[in-house]
């Protein structure tokens, strides 16, 4: 059906289940649940852990991150949240705004990626700019026609959160350079489903909430920090990011130093002993499949919802202006939150985000699956 066929077997999903919703949360690996459930047990005998227990799995995380995604394992921090990371960023950049600096955001942007940036904009004098959705569904264009002299910040995403319209963030990455704005981006609805050249695109700060397209659990995500950011105060003093932090009978000895590159802006307790073993399976997962496969996988599956959605008078954004891994339709004069009820009464699960339906399949879905939303469209009728 695509390149990497069905992964079915190694989620837990039962027969009649045609789930669609990903981009909302997605499914649990089976090999994340085992260790999740393995690591809980741990907990019980707590003199089975030893101090550098507290860094091994984060350390394996970052290296996981560098070979996924790009850069190398001092390039990536831990967080619990796409927000976390976000205000860490606007924390960083919001003692170097001046009054009347320009922030640029996109309409009806997720709130993790507008509301750290009103606050810095409120102590700092600065002034949020809201980019209006175009018309076209052509965000490049227009986030680009915003780009110029007086901005400072560039917050974005990858793909709109609502209908997955993609962005060329190539080009808004040299445009951000030409005038010397800071970018930041929420790739929470890309990474681990769209390829990105870090190096290319080369952003400020770049975060991503892990329990959505990174297949790890809720609670877990990923920052990576450019290198001219990482002498940046960081959102918390965690005593794990600090020097000397493995010799646990010197801890009175305080260290005002921190541990190398991005690691200052760690979560504290990082070492969480029950997340992190599962976030790695997800993480290998990945590895195994590859990105660009898992993309080429999933744009085969969207190929062939949309032109269904089409044929039914929902109107799809055109491939070329769309993420491959998931996106949103719409059809005017219906309410598209009864819609995606009846959807679910039949077993199909799917969204509503802002005016959109949206559809976000994972390496789970079958051919019964898509047989299922078929019938389901059908009965529910257009």
């Amino acid at each position: 059906m695509y390149p990497l066929g069905s992964q079915r077997t190694l989620f837990d999903i039962p027969e009649g289940v045609a789930y669609f919703n990903t981009a909302s949360n997605a499914p649990q690996l089976n090999a994340s649940r085992a260790r999740l459930l393995e690591a809980a047990g741990a907990k019980s005998r707590p003199w089975e852990r030893q101090p550098s227990d507290f860094f091994a799995e984060a350390e394996s995380i970052r290296s996981l991150a560098a070979d996924l995604f790009g850069a190398d394992s001092d390039a990536w921090a831990v967080v619990p949240a796409a927000s976390y990371g976000l205000s860490a960023a606007a924390r960083a950049i919001e003692p170097t705004l001046e009054p009347g600096d320009r922030i640029l955001v996109m309409a009806d942007e997720f709130p993790s990626n507008v509301l750290p940036w009103r606050r810095a904009a409120g102590q700092a004098g600065a002034v949020l700019t809201t980019v209006a959705t175009p018309a076209d569904g052509n965000w490049t264009a227009a986030i680009l026609e915003e780009i110029r002299p007086g901005v400072r910040v560039v917050a974005l995403a990858h793909c709109h959160w609502t209908n997955g319209a993609l962005l060329d963030l190539t080009q808004i990455s040299a445009a951000c350079r030409r005038i010397g704005a800071v970018l930041v981006l929420d790739v929470t609805q890309s990474l681990g489903a769209l390829p990105l050249d870090l190096a290319t695109v080369d952003p400020d700060f770049l975060v991503a909430a892990g329990y959505k397209w990174l297949l790890c659990p809720y609670g877990f995500g990923l920052m990576y920090v450019a290198p001219r950011w990482r002498d940046a105060r960081p959102l918390e003093e965690t005593w794990l990011a600090r020097t000397g932090a493995e010799d646990f009978a010197n801890l009175v000895n305080y260290s005002d130093v921190y541990r190398p590159g991005a690691r200052r802006f760690d979560v504290g307790e990082t070492c969480t002993a029950t997340i992190l073993p599962a976030a790695i399976a997800a993480l290998e997962q990945l590895r195994a499949w590859g990105i660009a496969r898992v993309a080429e996988s999933l744009g085969a599956i969207a190929d062939r919802i949309a032109p269904e959605l089409e044929a039914r008078g929902f109107g799809v954004l055109p491939a070329t202006r769309r993420a491959p891994h998931m996106f949103g339709a719409t059809l005017p004069g219906r309410d598209d939150g009864d819609f995606a009820a009846s959807l679910r009464d039949r077993g199909v699960f799917v969204s509503r985000r802002g005016q959109s339906i949206r559809f976000a399949p994972h390496l789970h879905v079958t051919e019964a699956d898509l047989a299922q939303l078929v019938a389901a469209l059908d009965r529910t009728g257009s």
